[in-house]
């Protein structure tokens, strides 16, 4: 079914994303309007030997993130068991029954009751987390998801935010404040369950499934499930090192604001204001930089933003001269204070560039069948990565390190992590070098992408114009390809390091290599096996000349035998004469600004084929009829 969209806001128009994105939304507000407003009534209003104030953020943070460690198993096989909206319905109708409990606590300022419920809305959004991502791509399609899930990021930071600032103005309030809380976290959460019953039903993935109530062997089991693709679970890994990260710079804006700022709590507010948009702004920003496909090159160029304003906010916070306690309106009157809060802007942005696209990744590749659970790993894991940074930071201020050298110190770590992911996942990389390529060294246009499979195993043939055929090819797919190559383009520096990471296979010709050409077809018959897609460039080289070649006969030996197998023609467009293509003389990669810069290339996909249509000749005349201009 196709859903086409001017852009990923016009979901807010369409029941299969609207009811669900309110529904989180106000679950995230009530969320934070509930611990809030609780942490603040704990640390200022009231005096508990049992409970001090300094340890108040720390046991209600503690008691929220408990049950994702303790119940993400349960929960991801309930959301692979069951189907996802009656599962929400239930977990909102859950949420007003903590809420009543919630205001019974507020009214008589019954901090036991309090601390109980944190438990419970963390036992909530265990509930929840799984099926929302494992909702997400059975509703959406793979043009869509980037838009979907930029669209929950946002509104979860939004919701977070104006949470946050409900929960502390109504807290305020003499006398009255914490039965205006108790109020506020019904009327939401009455809201979230209406919101809820308007989820379009989405069936179950797994109805089979048997629960294993066991916590612990079961996530063994889901963290083994997701290392089964080395992809997934890597990308697991980097969104629980986003908010381990993250969770650094969000637990010590009181501190920083108080002790390096030289600012009131209200100036603490502001700097989780403008992280908050920074974080929704990134993660709009990803449907429009990729061009509405999973776009995992993102993930590299927002690992480097977030390193890169890490560091420089270490040394905008240095040296700062003390001060009376700043106001809002005196914070902003400060010069050097506006490169401070546009670091950790950027940061926040770069953030939701490198988040948003790993999720997408996941919900994409991930077996529909488990992928609850999937998610359900990735919760536990944030929970102890973030368990863990609390740890670390803590650990590094006692040995009497500033907070701006803490941060300093994980934006150094961020840069060598990311490296590290980029080294064991190639992927990353070579999409973040085909990504910079086909935005500002090339404009790439691509006609009838949606031609190109999102499962399933083809073969891709294309002309062969320039050394970076297979990068633009890379860029245009969102699934990742095994290319054919000349085994020669590998002994070419960089291009043939990049190709050797990006998997490619070496192909010599028949007469001179004959074990070589042997080996490359059995590569490739592997990589169809698995349900891969194999890009074959049937003329053999590059052109000599611009004009398309006689196509061999190496892709009738690639489909011997698989009658039905998609092949899909392709060609690439005006690349002839570029800095990577051959010029007259043979020579490639002479006189980098021959074409000037951000010249126009294409890539034109044809209809499928299956392979018993197939023959040398006719799939070079499709070639060339793409390349023609139509009469």
């Amino acid at each position: 079914m196709s859903h086409e969209h001017p852009n990923q806001f016009a979901l807010l128009g369409q029941r299969r994303f609207a009811p669900f994105f309110w529904t989180q939304f106000l679950g995230a507000a009530n969320d934070n309007v509930f611990k809030f407003a609780f942490t603040l009534m704990v640390t200022y209003q009231l005096q508990l030997s049992w409970l001090e104030p300094k340890m108040a953020g720390l046991v209600i943070g503690a008691l929220f993130i408990l049950p994702y460690v303790l119940f993400s198993a349960t929960s991801g096989q309930l959301a692979d068991k069951h189907d996802k909206a009656r599962l929400m319905q239930l977990v909102k109708s859950l949420e007003i029954a903590i809420m009543v409990i919630a205001a019974w606590g507020f009214w008589t300022t019954h901090v036991p009751a309090l601390l109980l419920c944190v438990f419970l809305m963390g036992l909530h959004s265990t509930l929840f987390g799984p099926v929302k991502y494992a909702y997400l791509p059975q509703q959406l399609n793979e043009r869509e998801l980037t838009g979907g899930n930029g669209m929950v990021e946002m509104g979860t930071f939004v919701a977070i935010l104006l949470g946050q600032l409900l929960g502390g103005v109504l807290v305020d309030t003499p006398v009255v404040g914490p039965h205006h809380v108790a109020i506020a976290c019904l009327v939401l959460a009455v809201a979230g369950r209406a919101t809820a019953q308007a989820i379009p039903p989405s069936p179950s993935t797994d109805p089979n499934l048997v629960i294993n109530w066991n916590p612990i062997t079961e996530t063994w089991r889901n963290l083994k499930l997701a290392h089964e693709g080395l992809a997934v679970f890597r990308s697991l890994l980097g969104i629980s090192w986003m908010w381990f990260f993250g969770a650094v710079f969000l637990s010590n804006f009181p501190a920083f604001a108080k002790e390096v700022l030289h600012g009131s709590p209200q100036v603490a507010s502001l700097l989780l204001a403008v992280f908050s948009i920074g974080i929704g702004i990134g993660s709009l920003l990803c449907e429009m930089l990729s061009k509405r496909h999973v776009e995992i090159g993102l993930v590299p160029l927002g690992a480097i933003g977030m390193s890169v304003f890490a560091i420089d906010l270490y040394f905008a916070a240095t040296g700062l001269p003390a001060a009376e306690p700043y106001t809002v309106s005196a914070f902003l009157a400060v010069p050097a204070h506006w490169r401070l809060l546009a670091d950790l802007t950027l940061l926040a942005l770069f953030a939701g560039l490198y988040s948003v696209p790993m999720y997408a990744l996941i919900q994409l590749r991930a077996q529909p069948s488990h992928r609850a659970r999937i998610i359900a790993a990735n919760n536990i894991l944030n929970a102890v990565f973030m368990i863990g940074s609390s740890v670390i930071a803590g650990a590094m201020l006692g040995a009497g390190l500033t907070i701006p050298q803490v941060f300093l110190a994980v934006g150094i770590a961020n840069a060598v992590v990311a490296f590290y992911i980029f080294l064991i996942v190639p992927e990353y990389l070579l999409r973040f070098v085909a990504f910079v390529l086909t935005r500002l060294v090339y404009r790439f246009r691509i006609v009838h992408d949606e031609r190109l499979p999102t499962t399933g195993p083809a073969v891709l043939v294309c002309n062969h114009v320039s050394f970076v055929d297979a990068v633009l090819l890379m860029a245009a797919s969102p699934r990742p390809i095994r290319f054919l190559m000349d085994h020669q383009i590998f002994k070419i520096p960089v291009l043939g390091w990049m190709f050797k990471l990006a998997k490619a296979i070496p192909i010599a010709p028949q007469k001179t290599d004959p074990a070589t050409y042997e080996a490359a077809f059995a590569a490739a018959r592997a990589v169809l096996d698995d349900g891969e897609m194999v890009c074959i460039f049937p003329e053999g080289g590059l052109t000599r000349d611009g004009e398309l070649q006689p196509f061999k006969g190496g892709v009738m030996k690639l489909v011997e035998g698989r009658p039905d197998l998609p092949v899909i023609p392709m060609a690439l467009g005006n690349l002839w004469g570029s800095f990577f293509s051959r010029v007259e003389g043979g020579k490639a990669m002479v006189k980098p600004l021959r074409r000037g810069v951000w010249s126009l290339v294409s890539l034109t996909v044809d209809e499928p084929l299956t392979a018993g249509q197939v023959t040398p000749d006719g799939l070079k005349a499709r070639v060339q009829s793409l390349l023609s201009p139509p009469a």
